[in-house]
């Protein structure tokens, strides 16, 4: 049986905790960010988990990186 390959694009945004959920990074962080708000961006820093209903799609194209 062939190797699984990961999808490269999707290891770079995505990361596994020791517990085993997996992280995302916050949109709306790339531009006018001078008229946001600096409570705002400190709350777009962290990391939120990967919503239920889209945590499959991850998983598959994270093989090796993911526990099923």
């Amino acid at each position: 049986m062939p190797k699984m390959k990961t999808h490269k694009g999707s290891a770079k945004r995505f990361k596994m905790t020791g517990t085993g959920k997996i992280m995302r990074a916050q949109g709306r962080r790339g531009h006018f960010r001078r008229r946001k708000a600096t409570r705002l961006l400190q709350q777009l820093d962290r990391t939120k988990p990967v919503h239920k209903t889209n945590r499959r799609s991850v998983v598959v194209a994270l093989p090796y990186g993911s526990p099923r």
